[in-house]
Parts: C-alpha cells; sequence; structure tokens
C-alpha cells in the first residue's frame, strides 16, 4: 500500500463530503500497520437493467480503492430493491417483484465488472441474511431508531407536512441498508449525495450492534448531457455503458466545455496534476476544448469496447460532423405496418431510435429528426408504406428504414 496521505489525495479527488476524513485517516493507518485491507461496501438496487455513468462515478470510486490494495465488496440490494428506496421522492415507490429485481441483478453482474476488477471484488447479496432474518431480529432492528429521526429526513418530514402517505415498510430502508454494513463489517461505504441520511443511519446501526461505525464518503450526482438535471434514463440525458461506441463517442461530443471537465474529474483516469493542468491550459488557450473532449470520448469508449472500437467512433465521428459525411454502415430496418401509412413517433420507438412514442414527439418537436435529409417537424407525420426512409434523430443516431 502506499503511504496515507497519498491515498487520500486519490481518495479524496471527485468526493462531495467525507464523515470523516479523521477517521478515515485513522482506519487508512491502521490497515498499512497490519496489513489488513479496508472494506469498502458500495449498495446499488437493481430497480432497473442498465447501469449509466452516473452510476459509474461510484463504481470508478470504487476501483479506486481497488487499485489502492483495499476489499471491494459490491453489494446488490436485490432485498432492498423490493422496499424501494424512496430518496428524493414525493410519494411511495412502487415495489418490485422479486423476478424483476433478480432479473435487473443479473444484468448487473454483466455490468460492473467493465470497470471493476473481478478478482478483486466481493459480490454479495443482502438477501442472503435479510431472508434469514427472524422476527425478533427485525424487532430489535427496528429499535435502533426512533420515527422522530425518521422525520428528520428531509423528503420523509417533507411528505407528513403535506399529508402525503408514507408506508411503515419505507423507514426499513434506511434501516436494512444500515444492518447490511453491520452483515458485512464495512469499514468505509461509498454512496450519493441523496444518501446521507442512509449513510448516516448506517453509522448508527453500526454503533448499536457494537460495530465501529463506518466512515462515509459521499460522490457528487453526475448531470446529464443536458448539463443541468441528475443523469437519468427516464429524462433522456444519460450515457450507457453499454451503449455503442459511435453514440458513447457523439454524445460526449456533444456536451459542453464546463460539463466536459466535470467528467473528466468524475469519470476520467487522468492523474490529478495532469487534470489541474488541463484545466489551466483550457483557460489560457492553449489547449482546444474539442480535442480535450475527444480525448474524454476515445477513453470512455476504450474502457468499454476497447482501444479499436474508441479509434473507429472517432474516425466515424470525424466523417460524419467534421467533413458533413454519412456513416459507412447504416443499419437497414425492416417495419411491418401492414401495408398502412406508419407514424413517425412509433417508427423511431420501434426501431430503438428512441426509448418510447413520447420521447419520439418531443424529439420531433424539437426539430431534432430528419427524414431523408428534410427536418421532420410535425410529431403527427407519417411515412408512406412500400418505400426506404433515411432517418436521423440527434446528431448521431442513422438508420435506414423499409416500411412495408
Amino acid at each position: 500500500m502506499i503511504p496515507v496521505d497519498e491515498q487520500i489525495e486519490i481518495i479524496r479527488r471527485g468526493t462531495t463530503e467525507i464523515i470523516s476524513e479523521e477517521d478515515l485517516v485513522e482506519k487508512l493507518k491502521g490497515s498499512i500497520k497490519t496489513g489488513q485491507p479496508l472494506r469498502i461496501k458500495t449498495g446499488f438496487d437493481p430497480t432497473a437493467p442498465d447501469i449509466h455513468f452516473g452510476h459509474t462515478v461510484l463504481l470508478r470510486k470504487m476501483r479506486q480503492f481497488q487499485d489502492l490494495g483495499h476489499e471491494v465488496i459490491f453489494l446488490i440490494g436485490d432485498f432492498t430493491g423490493m422496499i424501494g428506496d424512496p430518496s428524493g421522492l414525493s410519494e411511495t415507490r412502487p415495489a418490485l417483484t422479486r423476478e424483476q429485481v433478480k432479473a435487473n441483478a443479473q444484468t448487473y453482474k454483466e455490468q460492473v465488472f467493465k470497470i471493476l476488477d473481478p478478482e478483486k471484488t466481493v459480490l454479495e447479496f443482502n438477501s442472503n441474511w435479510m431472508d434469514k432474518m427472524t422476527s425478533e431480529q427485525m424487532i430489535r432492528l427496528a429499535s435502533c431508531y426512533t420515527v422522530a429521526r425518521m422525520l428528520e429526513r428531509e423528503d420523509y418530514r417533507t411528505r407528513f407536512q403535506q399529508q402525503r402517505p408514507i408506508s411503515i415498510h419505507e423507514f426499513l430502508y434506511p434501516l436494512v441498508q444500515g444492518y447490511d454494513s453491520v452483515a458485512l463489517r464495512a469499514d468505509v461505504e461509498l454512496g450519493g449525495t441523496d444518501q446521507r441520511f442512509n449513510l448516516l443511519v448506517g453509522r448508527e446501526i453500526q454503533k448499536q450492534y457494537g460495530q465501529e461505525p463506518q466512515v462515509i464518503l459521499m460522490m457528487p450526482l453526475l448531470e446529464g448531457t443536458d448539463g443541468v438535471q441528475k443523469m437519468s434514463k427516464s429524462l433522456g440525458n444519460y450515457i450507457g455503458i453499454n451503449e455503442s461506441p459511435g453514440e458513447i463517442f457523439g454524445k460526449i461530443m456533444s456536451i459542453s466545455d464546463d460539463l466536459m471537465m466535470r467528467y473528466y474529474e468524475l469519470l476520467s483516469t487522468v492523474p490529478n496534476q495532469e487534470f489541474s493542468r488541463m484545466k489551466a491550459d483550457m483557460e489560457s488557450g492553449k489547449l482546444n476544448p474539442k480535442n480535450a473532449k475527444q480525448r474524454l470520448a476515445m477513453e470512455m469508449v476504450d474502457r468499454y469496447h476497447g482501444e479499436q472500437a474508441a479509434a473507429q467512433a472517432r474516425d466515424q465521428f470525424e466523417e460524419v460532423f467534421s467533413r458533413k459525411g454519412l456513416p459507412e454502415d447504416i443499419e437497414t430496418v425492416v417495419l411491418d405496418s401492414g401495408g398502412e401509412a406508419a407514424w413517425l413517433p412509433r417508427v423511431l420507438s420501434e426501431t430503438g431510435m428512441v426509448s418510447s412514442n413520447s420521447e419520439g414527439k418531443r424529439m420531433i418537436g424539437q426539430g431534432a429528426v430528419s427524414v431523408d435529409g428534410e427536418r421532420a417537424g410535425d410529431p403527427e407525420a407519417t411515412l408512406a408504406s412500400g418505400k426506404e426512409y433515411l432517418i436521423k434523430v440527434g446528431k448521431r443516431r442513422f438508420k435506414k428504414v423499409r416500411i412495408k
């Protein structure tokens, strides 16, 4: 292991808050003295199947701990996923079935090792201990916290004041998350800033069970490609790690210069000193932001698809957008409309160019869709059957669509 001050410098990068850094320093000193790595816990509820760049902020920090020689525990909250984390919500989250959670958990397992080192990762499911918890043990856990303390949490308090329903099972979520830290004997837990309350509950639960409280390390919530709202698939401002190389490359090239530097800070492996030099060179005009953005896009595509795919994505981007050409390998999709004219938003949705009919209507309304080189401005437009169309969505998505 490298010296404590060097570890702290790496760990501190991109973090919002550490509770407390003094405790972390002491834990790191003890780790070096005993040769025993710290146990680093991060939990993910598999409430959706895809992992996007926003999720990878935590995953990248986990990988840093691995590279520093510590033991990382990737906890899939298949039990808590059925409760649903109410953080930041104004109403009770709909519960998922065990089958839904199990299916999503499988896709998580397939994606996280694009970032984490599988040889150094402990994979756990919190159903392993929660399914075995007796009623007596659950009552003891529930006695560790009061209703008054629960209502200190902003979203619970707001709902209570507005007389919106709060289901009793929602109070169990932070308690179970805290008990996970007990079951895993976690030294450090990572989470987003929206998880602050839950993470603090974990420290208290560990004390109640006679354990030394974990250090909390909070990471910021990554803004989506719009640069405003938190990255979210439902908002359409996300970059998925399983998206095509061209899609990832193009989306990164479309973000603002300010957002690019934030992505560098939270997602890139560029060393701290080099990152500081890049910022200074951009401010002085020595470094062209486009070149810096292209480097970031290359790094991200390389990470998830490999070096060759990154080079191809760069070349295709240059061909399409710098030289106003078209991609060499535009996919052709056949859509059966039963001989009838096809509604354009449905065409976009069913060919996978957008996630839903409503998103298709929104993209058309924003002027982001063109058919055969002509901008489509009418969300109720249709495409006649028996023809093939070249459709473009945004700056990067092209498809040839044949309507039957």
